[in-house]
């Protein structure tokens, strides 16, 4: 045995992962979650709002971290508005408000008919200056959206109303795969307001960044799909879809990971191998060595 692993093809390992993380994909398996204290606070600062308050959602990823955040931007949406919160939604990324309007019209539209854009809803679209928007809009949010996305004045709609900064809002909901991202509604936005709530969604790969923040700067915190993923079970246990059924597309972090986990402890597998036939073998080795 210890023979056969240690002369073992890497092609063999290549398959095992390949199918480690096909598997779980082609038969959509889902494994129960267990929702850690980050999960809970983040939807617990979206719930604990009185109906009809008003939340903020940035956009500040790409389809490049669209796996990872995707999810989360799902959830959010649909959580906020089963709580009937007012949403107004803007990108510091480019491809942000193309990610805006997808969740829209995957989520909002759909699942939420009795969504009206202009009174339920606003896109306020891209701007371009990275933390310098958020800077402007935290003196002056007309300023720094003269105009909408789709052209109207800011002053011509109608749930803009009276809204004069940032400080308006009563949460806001950050989705980021970098600079700029939540680091500076941190550094800009809760500096400025700092009675004021910020929750985040980030990539895994920079988590571990916010960490300091948490839980006085941000009160909830998603980290990559695993974040996701627990979000998913809060919501989807008390806002399922009409049918009673979780909406699909609020399963999709669970769904992505299925595959991560598999894949994963194939992973711990291997290395206990390598280290079984290490340790198995040495002293062999070094016998055969003082011959």
């Amino acid at each position: 045995m210890i023979r056969l692993l240690q002369n073992l093809d890497r092609r063999w390992i290549f398959l095992a992962m390949g199918l480690a993380v096909a598997i779980p994909i082609l038969l959509q398996l889902r494994f129960p979650e267990s929702v850690g204290s980050k999960a809970r606070d983040t939807f617990a600062a979206i719930e604990s709002l009185p109906e009809g308050s008003k939340v903020l959602l940035s956009f500040d990823y790409d389809p490049a971290s669209e796996g990872e955040l995707q999810p989360m931007a799902n959830a959010f949406v649909h959580h906020a508005a089963s709580r009937g919160h007012k949403l107004y939604f803007m990108a510091l990324w480019p491809l942000g408000s193309q990610k805006v309007k997808e969740t829209v019209d995957a989520i909002l539209k759909p699942h939420h008919p009795e969504y009206v854009e202009g009174r339920d809803y606003v896109l306020l679209g891209f701007k371009a200056g990275n933390e310098g928007v958020i800077k402007v809009a935290t003196t002056s949010l007309p300023q720094a959206y003269p105009t909408v996305d789709g052209g109207s004045q800011f002053s011509e709609v109608p749930m803009l109303a009276g809204i004069s900064n940032l400080s308006a809002m009563d949460l806001v909901v950050s989705v980021s795969a970098g600079y700029p991202g939540t680091k500076e509604w941190v550094q800009y936005f809760v500096s400025a307001f700092p009675g004021e709530r910020l929750v985040c969604g980030t990539t895994g790969v920079q988590a571990v960044n916010f960490y300091p923040y948490y839980p006085k700067q941000i009160v909830g915190m998603l980290s990559a799909i695993k974040g996701a993923a627990e979000y998913e079970v809060l919501v989807n246990e008390k806002y399922p879809g009409g049918d009673g059924q979780p909406i699909p597309l609020l399963l999709e972090g669970q769904r992505r990971m299925g595959p991560q986990l598999t894949a994963h402890l194939l992973m711990i597998v291997l290395i206990l191998l390598g280290n079984l036939v290490y340790f198995m073998t040495r002293g062999s080795d070094a016998r055969g060595g003082r011959r």
